[in-house]
């Protein structure tokens, strides 16, 4: 996975970029890709009080555990990928990217 200079000011677009809009691009024509994501949302929602800071600073720790772990992005729908799937979700469909903010 790539982390250019400076992804972790933006780690929600970083996010979308790297991984989300792929991810979000299968989604309606894969129905269980779709629940899979869903109850990575809800474990989410669960988890941590879901607004723009909280869940870039989420993000930014999950990120780091993957690093950690030499995690790459295959494409395949493994933990990771499905909960920064889910993280990507919920940015955007909270707005959290709507503008040129980093987010």
């Amino acid at each position: 996975m790539l982390y250019p200079e400076g992804w972790s000011a933006a780690p929600l677009r970083w996010a979308m970029e790297t991984v989300g809009a792929r991810q979000l691009a299968l989604l309606p024509e894969h129905p269980g890709l779709l629940a899979a994501v869903d109850q990575h949302v809800a474990a989410l929602r669960e988890a941590i009080e879901v607004n723009e800071e909280t869940l870039g600073d989420y993000l930014l720790g999950f990120v780091d555990e993957l690093r950690e772990r030499n995690w790459t992005f295959t494409g395949e729908p493994d933990f990771a990928t499905l909960r920064l799937t889910a993280i990507c979700l919920l940015a955007r469909e909270l707005g959290y990217l709507d503008d040129e903010l980093p987010a």
